[in-house]
């Protein structure tokens, strides 16, 4: 076997994710065409994975259902659940880290694993690898796809290389002949944008990318430009983080999509009440406060935009947060401009005793929050329909009002 240089890094990627947990938890749907779809009545109703059956059909992530069935009219649709697909990420990352504690997510089912210090324990990084697929299949039924190379990006170029269920291996001294023939969307952070661009610049493949001179890049794309340059050569240094040295959340937010075009300001007002509640829930039961409120609008023709503002006292209620939302929404949305999705979230988090205060706004916000405590007991006692903020019960824009997070899809 070819000697490594470096370090010994791997990316394992569970395959299909969610609609192999589907499976696993349905054994009668195995050898069914299946996809993990949202509900079109919700205005989610598209493909956010499907299994390998359905692959075969054409069916891809991002389709429509309608679509979909019109590829396969078999196909079975089912909803995502997602608690369920979280406790299979957290089996799969226990046994990553049974080989190495340098295990870094890359969301619910993907990770990196710097395996150069347990080569003496458990082998060669290919037979660490097959024995990663084959203890995460007998142990939860999924099948994983790993590749193994000397960095970060390779390893995650290797894993894409065979699916389902395999191991491939990139070598300092092949990975020329094994990735550079790729397109150069295959280079990870290069998304369609940044594709577009770098084809004007006569950038096809990975190849290109390496031997395009490093300052025509920087000046295309900035120090992006370089690090994409640094990545095609297989320079990429950026080491894999301890799994229990987890980054502290800079931000909480919380997103809906309704069930209707939102044309007035009482209506996006309802639904931004309803998203800070959450979010100022989430921020109390983490025992921390932002310093700062913002919120994302996305139109009914799917451009996109977010604005923030700081605040001068941090909170972790949602009145104030509310009250942020609502001045963002006024200086910058006007009614009959169709919204469709609201995101509210707060920034600059801290934890509660490390909150600077003021002597004019504290008692307000003392208040407040000793209010929204009151509430929080309430809902622990009786249940969250217990009491609702004024205008949600009315708001049927609202598909879910006891919902745990909001509707966001992975990639997969």
């Amino acid at each position: 076997m070819e000697p490594f240089s470096d370090r010994l890094i791997l990316h394992c990627d569970l395959n299909n994710f969610y609609a192999s947990v589907e499976c696993v938890e349905h054994p009668e749907w195995r050898n069914l065409p299946l996809a993990v779809a949202g509900n079109p009545e919700q205005r989610h109703g598209v493909i956010l994975a499907k299994n390998e059956l359905a692959k075969s059909k054409g069916i891809k992530t991002g389709d429509t259902i309608w679509e979909a069935k019109q590829k396969e009219p078999a196909l079975k649709c089912v909803p995502p659940h997602f608690s369920e697909y979280m406790r299979f990420s957290r089996k799969a990352f226990e046994i990553y880290t049974r080989f190495t504690s340098q295990v870094e997510p890359f969301g619910p089912d993907e990770c990196w694993l710097d395996v150069t210090a347990s080569t003496d324990l458990f082998g060669t990084g290919k037979q660490i690898a097959d024995k990663i697929r084959e203890t995460i299949y007998n142990e939860t039924g999924l099948t994983c796809s790993a590749g193994v190379s000397f960095n970060k990006v390779f390893a995650k170029m290797a894993s894409d290389l065979k699916k389902p269920n395999a191991t491939t291996v990139v070598m300092r001294t092949s990975y020329r002949k094994i990735l550079w023939p790729l397109p150069v969307s295959a280079m990870l952070t290069v998304g369609k944008k940044t594709e577009e661009k770098l084809h004007k610049l006569n950038v096809f493949t990975v190849g290109d990318l390496a031997n395009t001179n490093r300052a025509l890049l920087k000046s295309h794309f900035g120090i992006v430009g370089e690090k994409l340059h640094d990545y095609a050569n297989g320079d990429d240094c950026d080491p894999v983080r301890e799994y229990v040295a987890h980054r502290e959340e800079k931000s909480m937010g919380h997103g809906m999509t309704a069930t209707r075009d939102l044309l007035t300001y009482a209506d996006a007002e309802a639904l931004i009440t309803y998203l800070a509640d959450k979010v100022a829930y989430r921020l109390r039961k983490g025992g921390v406060r932002g310093s700062g409120v913002a919120i994302g609008l996305r139109s009914f023709d799917l451009k996109h935009f977010t604005r923030r503002k700081k605040l001068p006292v941090a909170t972790c209620a949602s009145a104030d947060i509310c009250a942020a939302a609502f001045e963002l929404l006024h200086a910058h949305w006007h009614e009959n401009v169709p919204l469709r999705t609201v995101t509210v979230s707060v920034f600059d988090l801290n934890r509660n005793d490390a909150v600077q205060t003021s002597m004019f706004d504290s008692e307000k916000s003392a208040k407040s929050e000793s209010l929204e405590k009151a509430i929080d007991a309430i809902r622990k006692k009786y249940g969250e329909d217990a009491i609702f903020r004024a205008g949600i019960p009315g708001a049927d824009f609202i598909y879910d009002k006891n919902d745990d997070e909001d509707f966001l899809p992975f990639k997969r």
